[in-house]
C-alpha cells in the first residue's frame, strides 16, 4: 500500500506490505516523484514501531501514584474537569502546551485548544535546535516566514556547515536520497563541509574543513570581509554594508586560521573556490544552531555570505518556500516588512531575561514556570521532555510536581511515566495524513496518505482527542472537525481548504505539486520594499563583537542513522561518546572503555568511541537518549537570551575513567 514516512521532513515515498493486521515490510516507492525509491533505516523501522511491545492501546490515568488503564470517558472527563478547576484559579496562563508531531490534523487541533483556552505558555522544539533559522530570517530578510532553501538541482558549489544530510536528512533542508544528491553536486562542482568530524556526508564531499568548534562563525566572517575587499558581486539592493565591514574587519586571514586552529592555506583555498564560483549555497544543521548566541551570529553570516555572492533568489544558490497550503506570492504589499529590531513579546514572568519569540517562551524556562507556581498543568503533544529538555535534573521533579501532566503518544517512555493522563493516539500507519509544514519540503508540494491498517486497541485520532477534550473545557472546536461526526479525511480536507490543490485530488493520487517560481518575483519585490537585504542588523553584529573564544574541550552533537531525536530507540543505536585519540590519552580513556563527561551542571557515563575522525577538543555525543543524557551536562540558565535557545553544543566539559 502507498504512503509516505513520517520519521522527518523528508516524508519520503513508501510501499507498505500488509496481511491482515500485520504489518511485514517498508519499502521505498519508485514511483515517488522527490524519494524515487529512496528510504532509510528509520522510515523502513515502522513496522517494529507499529508492533512495539511496549505501544500504548488504551487511555491510562494516575491513580494512587501509579498509571492504570481506564476508558476514554473517564480519563478525558477527569483531565477535563481539572483543567477547568485550575483555569478557573489561576487562570488560562496556568496552562501550558508543548507542540512537538508530525501529525498534521492533532497538531492543528491542539493549536485551536491552545489558542481557544487563550493561554500565553506555549513552547516547541524550536527553542532546543532551530531558532538561528526564523531569526535571521527576520532581521535580515524582514520576515521570517522567508524560509530558503538550497536549489539543490542546479548548485555547484555547496557549503554544509554544522549538518551531515547523509545521516540526518538534513532535516529542515529535507534532502531525500542525500548521498545520491551530495555525489551529484560534487561531480558537477564543489561541497565543502565544515565539521569538527569527518562525517559522513564529508566522506563524499570535496573537501572538509575541521575547525575547532563554535568557531564555524568565524570562518563565514573571513570569508565575507575577503569578499566586501575583493568587491561583491552581487547587484541586489542592500543596507548596512558599511557596518558589516567594520563587523567582520577583524577576521583576517591570520586571526581566523588562529582563532579556529585550521590552516591559512585551508582557508585561503575555501575562499578561491567561493570567488571562482558562480553561486555559492550555504546550509546549516544542529552543528551550528544548538550553539545559542553562536547559531544566531553564523547564521547570520551565511546569509551574509548568499546575499553578497548574488545567491539569493537566484537558481543554483537559495530559493524561498511560498507555501503550498498558503500563497506568499499572493500576499503583495501585505507581505509584512517586520522591523530590524526583531519581533518579539513578553517572556516568562520566572525567567526576565528571556522573551517570547514567535509567540513561543523558552523550553528551558519551563521548570522555572513550574516551581514559581505559574504553569499548574501541561499538555504534551507528542513530545519526549525527558530526553529533550535541558537540565534533566531540574525538569523531571517539576514535572511530577504538576497538578496536570496529559502526554499523547503511542510507545510507553520515561515521558509518559511521569503523566497523570496518557492519551494513546494513531500510530503514522493507522491514520490518514497530509504532510504538516509545508515550508519545510523541498518541493511546492504536499502529500497524502490513507491509512494503512485498523488502529491497535483503542487508539484515537489526536485531533478527536483534543476536540473532545476542548469540548470538556466549553470550547466548540468544530471548524476543524466535530468529533462525533467527522472522520480523519473530513479534517484533513478542512486544512487543504484554500490550497493550491483540493484535498479530493491530492487524495485521489497521493501528492499533488506546483512549479517552482526562481528567481520568484514577490521575494525581490520584497527585499525592494524594505530597502534591500539588511546586512548588518545592531543585534547581529553586537553578538558578534560579544562572541569569546569556545573552551578548551566542548560537548559538540550529532545526528545517527537509525535514530531521531527522542525516536526509535528499538533500533538499538548506542549512544558512543566520540573523542579523539590525544583527547582520550590525555584523560585516561580508551576506545571501548566507560567514560564519564562531566560539565558544571551533572555529568552522563557512556561507552568511548576513540577515533580520529573528530578533531581534538570536541566531544560528540548524539542527542535523545535516556541511558547517555546530554541534557545532564547542560544548563536551563545558559541560553541566548535573544531567542531563548538552550546552549547543547560548546558546552565545556571535561573526561574521565568511568
Amino acid at each position: 500500500m502507498r504512503s509516505f514516512c513520517r520519521v522527518c521532513t523528508s516524508v519520503c515515498g513508501i510501499l507498505v506490505d500488509v496481511e491482515g493486521d500485520e504489518v511485514l515490510r517498508v519499502r521505498g516507492d519508485q514511483e515517488h516523484p522527490f524519494s524515487r525509491g529512496y528510504t532509510c533505516p528509520k522510515g523502513r523501522a515502522l513496522p517494529q514501531l507499529h508492533h512495539h511491545p511496549d505501544r500504548l492501546e488504551r487511555p491510562r490515568m494516575r491513580a494512587d501514584g501509579r498509571l492504570r488503564d481506564t476508558t476514554w470517558d473517564a480519563c478525558l472527563d477527569d483531565l477535563g474537569t481539572r483543567l477547568k478547576d485550575i483555569i478557573d484559579r489561576h487562570g488560562p496562563q496556568s496552562v501550558a502546551f508543548y507542540f512537538s508531531t508530525m501529525e498534521s490534523a492533532g497538531f492543528r487541533m491542539a493549536e485551536a485548544l491552545h489558542a481557544a483556552i487563550g493561554t500565553p505558555a506555549k513552547f516547541s522544539p524550536l527553542t532546543i535546535d532551530g531558532t538561528a533559522k526564523p531569526l535571521v530570517s527576520d532581521l535580515v530578510g524582514g520576515f521570517m516566514g522567508l524560509s530558503g532553501r538550497t536549489d539543490l538541482d542546479n548548485a555547484d558549489f555547496l557549503m554544509l556547515v554544522g549538518v551531515n544530510p547523509v545521516v540526518s536528512h538534513g532535516h529542515a533542508i529535507s534532502m531525500p536520497n542525500p548521498t545520491g544528491t551530495v555525489r551529484e553536486i560534487a561531480r558537477r562542482g564543489q561541497v565543502w563541509v565544515i565539521d569538527p568530524r569527518r562525517t559522513e556526508t564529508a566522506r563524499l564531499a570535496t573537501a572538509h574543513l575541521a575547525p575547532r568548534p563554535s568557531t564555524d562563525h568565524a570562518v563565514l566572517a573571513y570569508l565575507v570581509r575577503e569578499i566586501l575587499r575583493d568587491g561583491m558581486k552581487s547587484d541586489v539592493p542592500v543596507q548596512g554594508i558599511d557596518e558589516l565591514a567594520r563587523a567582520v574587519e577583524p577576521f583576517t586571514l591570520e586571526h581566523t586560521a588562529k582563532l579556529a586552529d585550521v590552516a591559512e592555506a585551508d582557508l585561503a583555498r575555501l575562499f578561491a573556490g567561493v570567488r571562482a564560483a558562480k553561486c555559492v549555497a550555504v546550509e546549516t544543521g544542529t552543528g551550528v544552531t544548538m550553539t545559542a548566541e553562536r547559531a544566531n551570529v553564523t547564521q547570520w553570516l551565511a546569509w551574509v555570505l548568499m546575499i553578497l555572492t548574488g545567491a539569493m533568489n537566484r537558481p543554483g544558490g537559495t530559493w524561498f518556500h511560498p507555501g503550498f497550503a498558503y500563497q506568499l506570492e499572493t500576499f503583495g504589499e501585505f507581505l509584512p516588512v517586520t522591523p530590524i529590531e526583531g519581533s518579539f513579546g513578553p517572556g516568562p514572568r520566572s525567567r526576565p531575561e528571556a522573551q517570547a519569540f514567535i509567540n513561543e517562551w523558552p523550553c528551558a524556562a519551563l521548570p522555572d514556570e513550574i516551581a514559581a507556581g505559574n504553569i499548574r498543568a501541561l499538555i504534551n503533544v507528542g513530545g519526549s521532555l525527558v530526553t529533550s529538555f535541558p537540565e534533566t535534573g531540574k525538569l523531571i521533579p517539576a514535572l511530577q510536581s504538576l497538578e496536570v501532566f496529559a502526554t499523547t503518544e503511542i510507545i510507553n517512555n520515561e515521558t509518559t511515566e511521569l503523566a497523570t493522563h496518557v492519551l494513546p493516539t494513531k500510530d503514522p500507519l493507522e491514520r490518514p495524513d497530509i504532510t504538516i509544514h509545508d515550508i519545510l519540503s523541498s518541493h511546492v508540494s504536499v502529500q497524502y496518505s490513507p491509512a494503512v491498517v485498523e488502529p491497535v486497541g483503542e487508539r484515537r485520532s489526536m485531533w478527536w482527542v483534543f476536540a473532545e477534550l476542548g469540548r470538556r473545557l466549553g470550547y466548540e472546536l468544530g471548524n476543524l472537525g466535530d468529533p462525533d461526526t467527522s472522520t480523519d479525511d473530513d479534517v484533513l480536507a478542512v486544512l487543504l481548504a484554500g490550497a493550491r490543490t483540493g484535498f479530493d485530488e491530492v487524495a485521489a493520487v497521493g501528492w499533488a505539486e506546483a512549479p517552482r517560481e526562481l528567481p520568484a518575483a514577490w521575494v525581490d519585490e520584497h527585499v525592494a520594499r524594505m530597502g534591500g537585504w539588511r546586512l548588518a542588523p545592531p543585534l547581529l553584529v553586537d553578538q558578534l563583537a560579544g562572541l569569546k573564544p569556545p573552551a578548551p574541550l566542548v560537548l559538540v552533537p550529532r545526528r545517527q542513522r537509525r535514530k531521531l531525536n527522542g525516536q526509535l530507540d528499538f533500533l538499538g543505536e548506542a549512544p558512543e561518546v566520540l573523542i579523539h585519540p590525544e583527547d582520550g590519552a590525555a584523560a585516561g580513556v580508551a576506545d571501548g572503555q566507560k567514560v564519564t563527561v562531566r560539565s558544571a551542571n551533572g555529568e552522563l557515563t557512556g561507552i568511548a568511541k576513540v577515533d580520529d575522525s573528530i578533531r581534538r577538543g570536541a566531544v560528540s555525543i548524539p542527542h535523545g537518549h535516556h541511558a547517555a543524557n546530554v541534557n545532564r551536562l547542560t544548563n536551563k540558565d545558559d541560553i541566548d537570551v535573544v531567542t531563548g535557545m538552550v546552549r547543547y553544543s560548546g558546552v565545556p566539559v571535561s573526561l574521565h575513567p568511568a
